[in-house]
């Protein structure tokens, strides 16, 4: 078995100069170096289900799949292959720039399922897509009504964070009347809330998991009937592409 002696670590610029970029028929920039241990045909399944309608928006972003992306050093750094060593020093995903080229490194080898896999590339190429576009307006409106009536938990951490901040000053312990919205934090709600649906449908798209598979210890999952309609209306803005379908379903006991 190779230690983390014997295996060097590459500068991620040198990587880029060394695979060639492929485009996706969706026009999504992808590559993959060294022992990820993905095969061709899950890459191009996992990177197909980002739907052509937003890559547009995504274009000066290229997606490397290598097997550790280092998180210790300065410079963005990638593994070849793996040992436990460097595992513990490893990176779900390290960003670099390279001239227009904005390079995500994605850590193939510290996932232990496609789930986990494509989940972190579709989280990554939501944030992407917000970063250059924003949040529609008509989703905004949609999880702000949701948010309104108490619709009980959210998406992630940060979506539920931002979400308690936007209103807990519409609710002071000692005040004769409700105050106005924290407008800075309902912005970074709305961006956390977007990121996270539209990955869920992306991942919903590419793999066949149970809800539950994302929850998380820190807060309280969003209720599945609020998930379907976020996902409902992210659909419609960005239908699946060809050979992929969108499907929510309930299971029932029984």
């Amino acid at each position: 078995m190779a230690t983390s002696a014997q295996i060097e670590l590459w500068h991620a610029e040198k990587v880029a100069t060394q695979v060639t970029v492929l485009q996706a028929p969706n026009g999504i920039h992808y590559a993959m170096w060294g022992e990820t241990r993905v095969s061709d045909a899950d890459l191009e399944h996992l990177v197909g289900a980002v739907p052509a309608t937003l890559s547009a928006a995504i274009d000066h972003h290229a997606y490397y799949f290598v097997p550790l992306a280092i998180a210790d050093t300065e410079e963005t750094m990638v593994a070849p292959g793996y040992t436990v060593d460097l595992g513990d020093r490893a990176i779900c995903h390290r960003n670099a720039v390279f001239g227009t080229t904005e390079a995500v490194f994605l850590s193939t080898r510290l996932v232990e399922d496609r789930f986990g896999l494509a989940f972190e590339f579709f989280i990554n190429v939501a944030h992407n897509f917000v970063e250059a576009t924003g949040v529609p307006v008509s989703f905004s409106t949609l999880v702000w009504q949701q948010a309104e009536t108490q619709v009980r938990g959210e998406t992630s951490q940060d979506a539920w964070e931002t979400r308690r901040r936007a209103q807990d000053v519409r609710h002071p312990e000692s005040s004769a009347g409700p105050k106005g919205i924290d407008e800075q934090a309902r912005s970074a709600y709305f961006e956390s809330a977007f990121s996270d649906a539209l990955a869920i449908y992306m991942l919903s798209l590419a793999v066949d998991f149970d809800y539950h598979d994302l929850r998380e210890r820190d807060y309280p999952l969003l209720a599945a009937p609020a998930l379907a309609e976020r996902l409902r209306h992210v659909a419609n803005l960005f239908p699946a592409n060809q050979g992929y379908e969108f499907q929510v379903l309930y299971r029932r006991k029984g």
